[in-house]
């Protein structure tokens, strides 16, 4: 009788044991489906807008800018074609205005911060707008990759907030130097950054 009486304590508690390592695999399972719907909900924060570059001042220039964000960064890639050989500059401009033939109906450059013309991240100053030199290829081809936590796609604050800007890609390179613009030269291609 000693021995039936041990052998049902004995399977109570590994029962006990079992149920308790069941609930606790439960948990584990609970807290991994919870992880995984919080990073496609993280996922889901990812913004990606995807505009046509069109030819102004009586060039070539063509291509797309795709401007995608997430975890607070802003990454642009411009695939462009039509090109001279060489450096050309891009910038920002401060209105998504792209009517004229010249490109002029877009604005200077976007700079909400009141800063002089310069190179980003120069001490000096530089436009929110600033974006830089790129080299085209001997076929006119180029692809421009920048990223940066001082844009936003929407955000209510206006000195990050890209929307409603436009894309200039100007025949010659930036110098840096020169105020306002960078004496870049004439502005062959445009696309107005709309939502």
């Amino acid at each position: 009788m000693k021995k039936i009486s041990f052998l049902i304590v004995a399977l109570c508690c590994v029962a006990f044991y079992n149920c308790k390592d069941a609930k606790k695999g439960e948990k584990d399972a609970k807290a991994e489906s919870e992880a995984m719907v919080e990073k496609a909900v993280e996922t889901d924060e990812v913004k990606t807008i995807t505009f046509t570059m069109e030819p102004k001042s009586d060039s070539n220039v063509a291509g797309t800018v795709t401007f995608t964000e997430e975890d607070g960064m802003v990454k642009m890639v411009a695939v462009l074609s039509g090109l001279t050989e060489g450096e050309h500059a891009i910038h920002i401009h401060e209105k998504a205005d792209c009517s004229s033939a010249d490109g002029k109906s877009s604005g200077g450059h976007w700079n909400p911060t009141r800063e002089p013309h310069g190179a980003w991240g120069a001490e000096e100053g530089y436009h929110r707008g600033d974006i830089g030199n790129f080299t085209a290829d001997a076929e006119g081809n180029a692809t421009v990759e920048f990223s940066t936590d001082l844009w936003c796609l929407g955000c209510a604050d206006e000195t990050k907030n890209i929307l409603g800007k436009a894309v200039i890609v100007h025949q010659g390179k930036d110098d840096f130097v020169s105020q306002p613009s960078g004496a870049a030269g004439a502005r062959v291609s445009c696309t107005g950054i709309i939502e």
